[in-house]
């Protein structure tokens, strides 16, 4: 018997990634959003936003790594870089490849906004949409989790928090700050 270790770490670092994104997602539309006006202060969901896109990033790492180290599949580190090379589910597994790497290339763009502008960090930016779909269907399809009930309520809840809050993004201007009346003197 081959042991499971590998398998199941594989399996929850996947789905742990999944969580840091959406949790990231969430944050970034918060930013965006203030719905609260500047509670939570935005440099700490800017930061919060930052860590947990990186925190996505290592656990999507994570996940890779172990299903190479898994014996029940064969599985190379290239085949972690091509979509479509994993012989398991390749349509479904080639997109969570695209989407890893696509969620890499949004969070580099974090330290290059400068040097490649605020109005083209924005543009790609835009692309954690399409990494956030892509991880819904890399998951939904190729998971072997997806069917239990749990992992399907946790995508549907997952998928409704964010359609939530990018609606309200979309819909209510971000809510200002009060400004303080001064005293005249």
């Amino acid at each position: 018997m081959t042991d499971p270790t590998f398998w199941l770490e594989a399996r929850a670092s996947g789905l742990l990634a999944y969580l840091l994104l959406t949790a990231s997602v969430l944050a970034g539309l918060l930013l965006k959003s203030k719905p609260f006006g500047n509670e939570p202060r935005p440099a700490s969901v800017t930061d919060a936003h930052r860590f947990l896109a990186l925190l996505a990033i290592a656990a999507t790492a994570v996940h890779g790594l172990t299903l190479v180290l898994d014996r029940s599949i064969t599985i190379t580190l290239s085949d972690l870089l091509v979509p479509g090379r994993i012989p398991y589910r390749p349509l479904a597994t080639g997109v969570g490849v695209v989407a890893a790497e696509l969620m890499a290339a949004v969070y580099v763009s974090f330290s290059q906004r400068k040097r490649i502008g605020a109005k083209n960090w924005r543009r790609l930016h835009w692309a954690t949409y399409a990494v956030f779909a892509a991880m819904v269907v890399h998951g939904a399809a190729s998971g072997t989790d997806t069917k239990e009930a749990w992992v399907r309520a946790l995508y549907a809840v997952t998928v409704g928090l964010v359609a939530a809050a990018t609606f309200w993004r979309a819909v209510v201007p971000p809510r200002r700050p009060a400004r303080v009346a001064r005293a005249s003197a």
